[in-house]
């Protein structure tokens, strides 16, 4: 059995996962405002743009979950867990909020952002796999 974590990282962990939820739960009600509603008022290529959002969103809603919960039960650095975690939400943020940006006000600007959310997220995988094969020895 994994030692607990201490008492704060215990409880930034859960709040990780419990933000992961969040997301998630948003990301289905953007989806479903999309499939239903912005077909018939944006390009398809706005669609797609916002759909890659509603997509990526939903992935890594769910990595944020996974790291709450892999820091609390594997144990080893919750720091490590932690960056991960919120590394997911920020690129969420910068990536998928460009594409609904771009989506809904065509500022073809915003897509200088993208890639820094994509940047995040690449970066997030990354330390979850070095978190995962630094945990403590069970």
């Amino acid at each position: 059995m994994t030692e607990p974590q201490p008492g704060h990282l215990s409880h930034e962990l859960r709040l990780c996962a419990a933000t992961g939820a969040l997301s998630a739960g948003i990301a289905v009600a953007l989806g479903a405002f999309g499939a239903h509603s912005l077909r018939a008022i944006l390009s398809p290529e706005m669609t797609g743009a916002f759909e890659t959002g509603v997509r990526y969103q939903m992935f890594h809603a769910a990595g944020m979950i996974a790291t709450g919960i892999g820091g609390l039960v594997l144990g080893g650095s919750a720091r490590r867990f932690l960056l991960a975690g919120w590394a997911f939400l920020a690129g969420s943020i910068l990536f998928s909020g460009s594409l609904y940006l771009i989506a809904f006000s065509g500022a073809g600007w915003v897509g200088a952002i993208t890639p820094m959310g994509g940047v995040l997220f690449m970066g997030g995988w990354v330390v979850l796999a070095n978190a995962i094969l630094h945990r403590r020895a069970v």
